[in-house]
Order: structure tokens, then sequence, then C-alpha cells
């Protein structure tokens, strides 16, 4: 039998020394307040909105206090509506649906294939059935759906498209980067995330309109000119007047462990999907236990795995869980009744009204998520994969 595993599935590598330089000389400063600088200084928010533009090429950047603080802001934006139809795909996490409904959105929600992806064609049929005119698009777990694809449909109905790419920072689709596709995209810097500031969140956009608007309702108090990422003044002098302030800004001390963390990410990105691969290698050709295909054309981010487990009745999923568990490999599912941690269902966000997704719900019920940190050695995610693939072959009820 092979080894039981001994590793934290939540235990993440430390921040970079030079990251915890950079925070030690802002508590010194005392200056942690994001618009608190003297003469010719730049603040280490406005550089790291400046240094996260330039690796998206995205002419905009506003860092904020989280992931969903910068979907309910880009949505409210955008130009969002009260009671407004928004469209978003069924597998996500809750901040999703929660930022839509924070907005003044009414959150609908599209059926996922097995890929993991949002189902273009309910997608289509939703646009004409409720006649939305905007696309949250999550990027759950890092699966990315037909980019080209996608955007033909859209652009045909003329929705528009703000993606959530808390899980694809630093993936790409056909070459293009996950967040370039649409009117904005949001980022999470929440610890589980690409890089880890405990919470934190990006907007980028090319719009300056919308940029405008995103940085007043941060909480700017009309310091826009301390940005580092931002439209010309010009614009927000206009603008600060009709927008209201939500006070969802970052501070200096999570911007100063950032930004040593963005100039290692796409290294980081190259390590988490050499893990993935060796769990994923572990895992193929078990009979009844499907890992999605990645397409040819996306460049994700290995950060963590899922796979069906199709051979498996549901009733016997939660003993194979705690099976792995038992040997310590830690497994969440998305078919449990009861949501447990982050992990929850469209079934258990009971402000949202009922929607029939029989296809989803037949994908989520065995849906099997685990996390691959990056303590974790090749070594270690080999054993894993083995362990997983041991207990579900012996598995026998």
């Amino acid at each position: 039998m092979t080894n039981d595993f001994r590793g934290s599935f939540t235990q993440q590598e430390p921040i970079p020394e030079e990251a915890i330089e950079r925070a030690v000389a802002v508590m010194r400063s005392g200056r942690l307040h994001r618009y608190n600088i003297v003469n010719g200084e730049a603040s280490e928010t406005a550089l790291l909105e400046a240094e996260y533009a330039q690796y998206m090429g995205a002419k905009y950047c506003l860092a904020c206090a989280s992931g969903g603080y910068a979907m309910h802001v880009a949505l409210k934006s955008a130009g969002l509506k009260p009671g407004e139809p928004v469209l978003t795909n069924a597998f996500t996490l809750s901040p999703v649906p929660g930022a839509i409904d924070n907005a003044g959105g009414n959150p609908v929600l599209v059926e996922v294939t097995e890929e993991l992806v949002i189902d273009i064609d309910d997608l289509e049929r939703k646009i004409a059935e409720y006649g939305s005119t905007m696309l949250l698009l999550s990027h759950m777990r890092g699966h990315v759906v037909d980019m080209d694809a996608l955007s033909l449909v859209l652009d045909r109905h003329g929705v528009r498209l703000i993606e959530d790419c808390a899980h694809t920072m630093g993936a790409s689709w056909n070459g293009r980067k996950s967040g370039s596709f649409g009117l904005a995209a949001c980022f999470s810097m929440q610890t589980y995330k690409h890089i880890n500031s405990g919470e934190g969140g990006f907007i980028t956009s090319d719009d300056a309109e919308l940029m405008a608007r995103a940085i007043i309702h941060s909480g700017s108090y009309m310091l826009y000119e301390r940005h580092g990422a931002a439209p010309e003044p010009e614009l927000l002098k206009t603008i600060r007047f009709e927008t209201p302030n939500y006070s969802g800004r970052m501070d200096n001390l999570r911007a100063a462990i950032l930004r040593p963390q963005l100039a290692l990410l796409d290294e980081q990105c190259e390590r988490w999907n050499a893990r993935y691969r060796a769990v994923e290698d572990a895992l193929r050709g078990t009979n009844g236990l499907t890992v999605p295909t990645r397409p040819a054309k996306e460049r994700f981010v290995g950060s963590s795995i899922q796979f069906l487990v199709e051979g498996l009745d549901l009733p016997d999923i939660p003993n194979f869980i705690a099976r792995c568990a038992d040997r310590g490999v830690e497994i969440k599912w998305f078919g449990a009744a009861e949501p447990v941690g982050y992990t929850s269902r469209h079934d258990s966000w009971h402000y949202l009204e009922p929607q029939s997704l029989p296809r989803t719900d037949r994908i989520l019920a065995k849906l099997c998520d685990m996390r691959i940190p990056l303590t974790f050695s090749l070594e270690d995610c080999r054993q894993v994969g083995t362990i997983i693939r041991d207990v579900f072959e012996k598995f026998d009820g």
C-alpha cells in the first residue's frame, strides 16, 4: 500500500523576503493609507497599480480591498441598473452571485459543461430569455472557456463581459491573457490565490469612464491623481459628483507585500502547472474517474485540480472522500447536501430565485476538488495522485 501523505493542503509558501522588507519599511513610515504620501513620492499602492496594468497590457488598474469588492464595483461602474439580470455560470463560488446582488443585479445562472466551463448554447438561450446585456464570467477553478467562440456570441447579442479572474491570474487563451477579453476584469489576492496579501483585489480595464467611476467608488476622497494607472484627471472631475463612495481601498502594506510577488508570478504559475500535471498523470486512465481535458489553446494555472468520480454512486462519495482523508489527502465535494468551507453550489444560495440547472446539478453531484499548494514537491503531488487512485480503485462501498 502507498504510504499515507503527511503534508498540509492549506499551508502557503512564506512571503518573499523582499516583500517582508518592503512591508516593514511601510510600517516604519507609518504611512499605510494609500493617499498618505510626501511630495514627490508614489505610494506602494500606486506603483502596484502601474505594474499590474503593465503586466496585463491594460490601460488602467485599480487596487482594492478584495476580489468580491472588485466585481461589485466593476458591475456598478459598467452601469448596472437595479434589478437588471446578470448572467453568470452556475459552477462558481458564492462571492460571484453575491457581487451581482450587492451591485443591485439579479443573478441568472447558466449551465456548465463536463469541462467545467460555461455552456455557450445555454448562455445564448438565456440571453434571449432574460434580455440580459451583461455577463459576469467566472473562470471557476481556472478553467477557461473557448473565449473566441464566447466573444462571437456576446458580440452578436450586444452583451458586455466582465471577467472574474480570481483563479486565472497569469492564465491565457490562445496567447491572450485571461482578463483582457471584456469591458473589465477582476482579480483576487486572497491567501489561496496566485499572489497573496490575505485579501485584496484588482480591476483592470481599457475603458476610461468605467475606471473613473471605479476609482471614485473605491473611496478616492478626490485624491485620484495619486493613482498609478488611472484615466486623465479631467474625466474624474465630472464623474466625482455623481458617483458614491463605497470605501474599498487597498492599503500600502498589502501593496508592498504584493509587488515582489507579482514579479515572480509567471515563474510561480509554471511551478503550479508542473504539480498539476504530476497529480493529473497519476489519475489519468483510472476507470470511472475523469479529469477534464485542458484545451491546447488554454494556458491555465493549476493551483487546484478537479475530477469527476463517475464510477461511484452518490451515497458512496462521502465514504470515498473520508478514506482519502484517512490517507492524508483532503478533497472537497461539490455534491454535498450542505456547503462546507468555501465549497457551495447554487441551491444553497437561498436569496436567489430557484433555477433549473439539470446539467450542472448532474456534473456537480460527482465533482471533486483539491488544492495544490506550492509547498508540495513534485514527489508529493505524485504521491497524492497515487493515493486517490489507489483508494478509488479499491473502493468497495
